[in-house]
């Protein structure tokens, strides 16, 4: 999503000389997005009551690995096949992280909650190394049938190990049928238990804005490197391979910090790092320069994103995990509605600059930072014994 297929819809399959492509991508991206913020809630609230936390991850990750598969048929001209294709990838990915983020709590006591998370993703940048070093041959070759093709198999196959090795979730306390009837006032519940709690209801609201820009960028740098600074798809691939090591890094690096300083500092320094990236990638001219944004920008990825899950986790009463993961999607979703829009429509507007569409997404990070300041919680995680004490 953030790599091949982002520049193959917007280049190759619609046509971006003018902004197209990019208004096309972000309709791809914002569409998804909704379509998980809306139901996240619903979802996670089915899963937590019903004891269904394990069958809907499988079905979302198939899901993602049909529409990955599909997208081989996808060729230039192809723009709501290809529209559909994404969406659906997509909505299956985000969807079935709802349920994976919720086996968090389960596998780790508080005190190491940072750094399992941090090795989790990267642990999942490895696996975006692989799969690019796969997809390089195939881009060279023009394959782009193959590269979609070569990525679902790569993603069914290593999907397995937590379809079937993941500790069985807490058992359902109700009837499916009588979960979904009472989904609704679920959805009511968890938003009241959101706004009950004062630093839940803040980091809430501070990331429903921070991560917006996060996941814009991320969506768009590939189409701004190929369009703006002349990459290549072959010089993409090994563009983010390089990122990938990065974030592998910097998830790394930062899974001790998280426990030791606080998930909510390392947020925050990510936030400030973030808005710098964005005002330098304003500025680049090369792809030299490019590269160094882009690795600095990947190793704040991870950091942010195993940051975030930490705090959260943090923050959630007991036995309300897969609901709160929901809402954490539909805010982190949700949010992504609106950065893709922004940066389609201002690129769009601006006759294919992309340069101000970048620009306006580093307005999600200072916002974020401001709503993040209030929140009290989120300290260090790791409690010293007495001997560490002493």
């Amino acid at each position: 999503m953030a790599t091949i297929y982002a520049a193959y819809y917007a280049i190759a399959v619609v046509g971006n000389d003018r902004g197209e492509g990019d208004l096309w991508w972000g309709r791809v991206v914002s569409v998804s997005m909704a379509i998980v913020a809306v139901t996240a809630p619903f979802l996670g609230g089915l899963a937590d009551r019903a004891g269904l936390r394990r069958p809907l991850f499988i079905g979302f990750t198939l899901l993602s690995v049909a529409a990955t598969a599909l997208m081989a048929s996808v060729g230039p001209g192809m723009i709501v096949w290809g529209f559909v294709l994404g969406v659906l990838g997509n909505v299956g990915f985000e969807g079935a992280l709802i349920y994976y983020n919720a086996w968090l709590p389960e596998l780790a006591p508080p005190g190491k909650q940072g750094r399992l998370s941090g090795w989790g993703f990267a642990v999942g940048y490895a696996g975006s190394i692989v799969a690019l070093a796969v997809a390089f041959p195939l881009v060279r070759a023009d394959a782009y049938g193959a590269t979609f093709s070569s990525a679902a198999v790569l993603f069914g196959i290593f999907a397995l190990p937590s379809f079937f090795l993941l500790p069985a979730p807490p058992r359902g306390t109700v009837t499916v049928g009588r979960a979904l009837r009472e989904a609704g006032s679920e959805v009511l519940t968890g938003a009241r238990i959101v706004l009950a709690h004062r630093d839940l209801r803040r980091f809430i609201g501070a990331y429903f804005v921070y991560e917006d820009g996060v996941n814009t960028l991320v969506v768009i740098s590939a189409i701004f490197a190929a369009q703006t600074l002349g990459f290549s798809m072959e010089q993409l691939v090994v563009l983010y391979l390089v990122v990938q090591v990065s974030a592998l890094v910097g998830a790394l690096l930062w899974s001790w910090p998280i426990d030791r300083l606080g998930p909510k500092r390392v947020v925050t320094i990510t936030l400030v790092q973030w808005t710098i990236i964005v005002i330098a990638a304003y500025g680049v001219r090369t792809q030299a320069q490019f590269y160094v944004v882009a690795i600095v920008a990947g190793s704040g990825l991870g950091a942010v994103q195993a940051a975030s899950r930490t705090l959260l986790s943090t923050l959630i009463p007991r036995g309300k995990e897969a609901q709160m993961f929901g809402f954490y999607a539909l805010c982190g979703k949700s949010a992504a509605i609106m950065g893709p829009i922004v940066f389609g429509g201002i690129s769009h507007a601006a006759g294919g600059n992309q340069r101000l569409g970048i620009l306006a997404i580093g307005v999600f990070f200072v916002v974020g930072l401001a709503l993040l300041s209030r929140l009290r919680g989120g300290g260090p995680t790791h409690l010293p014994a007495p001997a560490e004490v002493a």
